[in-house]
């Protein structure tokens, strides 16, 4: 498996001319109210099918041949956008043709397509038989796009540190790059300190695998200007703050920031969008070493603030501080970070919700409209400057780790903040990058977060030229 499988036609969905068989999309309403077959009524009441959400019922046809699946919608098939990610497990073998009034047919295609990833690269498993036509209402190609972007997020995330430390997120980022004709370099190890990234530095000298920064530029100068900034810390120990056990057992997700960058790059690259695009990515690895960086430690940033470590396990916020300093130096239209940077955003909202942070008062609604129009949920968290002065330590100009434990997604927000003073326009997600528990459209896994949205939004932009 590389990380670009999904880049072309998925698999899962039937080629154009297929002969496909029906799947009936029904409510308990339907089984009742005589739209159906009479026969393929009784069939279904004598199985005792009710139409629940995600159910799924074979109706069986001449000679042992299947005639139709029923697919039940449940009682509120708005509520469930992408149920259709049931059928990619339930189906049987062969091409299927999906009338589902209750869903738009766009949601119908990605629901199935996000129902249909597994993720086997460790283990055998069978290929994926069943496939969906697309609607000719559906905009296939741009599906297929949202697909690709999302898939390699989970498959970045998902791949084990071993397989996915720095120079192995290097790897897939130069692939993604050059798939598309993007410049990619990189910054590694001591020359980071050279060209002035020492927060980078500092919490990725104590692994085995030298820390970098990588850059991918893409497309053409005075188009809007869009720059992505992906936290990359492909493994977090907590340094010699050191987390727990459990605390450790998901850390290869805390680089789903540059993978969910990365699948809104590839998104954006894939449609050719008249945007001129920078992609950053600090990679890194806060492992314990005897060089490890230490609480007490204070470093001078790239921007030239001094930062005192309190505590080594808040290092994302390090290493994005440089990066968006960087960032900063040629101002963007729009300036996206996005990083798995809080336990406490997850207290605040969850596993399912994307947080986000901005004082663009535009920005944050053209995102939530955004969100909602593609069902991907955000919610938008306050950048309360009143408590701007728990980040002030007497022995440094900033604290990397506010005492108290209080507000601890804002804190991390306002830290960040501090490192962008020239563009207009900045935007900060604090994600999970995982999904917990079973969904019709999402396995448990690596997840992508807001970045449909976020495509949504840069579209616009781009078509605007602003």
């Amino acid at each position: 498996m590389t990380p670009f499988q999904h880049i072309h036609r998925p698999s899962f969905f039937a080629p154009a001319g297929a002969v496909t068989k029906p799947v009936t999309a029904v409510t308990s309403a339907d089984l009742e109210g005589g739209t159906l077959p009479s026969d393929v009524v009784a069939w279904a009441k004598a199985a005792g099918f009710k139409a629940d959400a995600g159910s799924v019922l074979v109706v069986p046809g001449e000679g042992g041949s299947v005639s139709r699946v029923l697919f039940g919608l449940g009682s509120d098939p708005a509520g469930s956008p992408f149920l259709t990610g049931k059928l990619a497990k339930l189906l049987p073998p062969g091409d299927w043709t999906i009338d589902a009034d209750g869903i738009a047919a766009d949601h119908q295609a990605l629901g199935f397509g996000l129902g249909s990833y597994s993720f086997a690269k460790y283990k055998s498993e069978k290929a994926q038989d069943a496939r969906l036509a697309v609607s000719d209402s559906a905009d296939a190609a741009d599906i297929e796009r949202q697909l690709a972007g999302i898939l390699l997020a989970r498959d970045l995330i998902n791949t084990p540190t071993n397989d996915m430390g720095p120079d192995d997120l290097e790897a897939a980022f130069r692939a993604l790059g050059e798939h598309y004709g993007a410049t990619v370099t990189s910054i590694v190890g001591d020359d980071l300190l050279e060209k002035n990234f020492p927060l980078v530095h500092a919490v990725g000298r104590a692994s085995a695998v030298a820390p970098r920064l990588l850059e991918m530029r893409w497309g053409k100068k005075g188009n809007p200007r869009i720059t992505l900034v992906g936290k990359g810390v492909c493994f977090d120990t907590g340094g010699l703050d050191l987390k727990t056990a459990a605390g450790m057992a998901l850390m290869k997700k805390d680089m789903g920031g540059a993978a969910n960058v990365m699948g809104l790059a590839l998104m954006i690259m894939d449609a050719g969008l008249a945007v001129d695009l920078t992609v950053l990515v600090p990679a890194v690895e806060n492992s314990v070493a005897s060089n490890s960086f230490r609480p007490g430690d204070i470093y001078k940033s790239r921007k030239g603030i001094t930062v005192q470590i309190d505590n080594t396990d808040a290092e994302g916020r390090l290493v994005l501080a440089d990066a968006l300093a960087y960032a900063d130096e040629t101002p963007a239209d729009l300036l996206v970070d996005m990083a798995t940077l809080t336990g406490a955003a997850r207290v605040a909202l969850g596993p399912e919700l994307a947080p986000f942070f901005t004082d663009d008062e535009a920005l944050a609604g053209k995102v939530s409209v955004a969100a909602k129009d593609a069902a991907d949920p955000v919610w938008r968290m306050p950048l309360w400057m009143g408590y701007d002065k728990d980040l002030r330590t007497r022995a440094a100009d900033i604290t990397n780790a506010p005492s108290g434990g209080m507000a601890g997604s804002i804190n991390a927000a306002l830290f960040l903040k501090r490192f962008v003073t020239a563009s207009p326009s900045w935007i900060h997600f604090d994600i999970y990058g995982w999904n917990p528990s079973e969904k019709p459209h999402s396995p448990v896994g690596g997840e992508a977060f807001a970045i449909r949205a976020l495509y949504r939004v840069i579209r616009d932009m781009a078509d605007a030229g602003k």
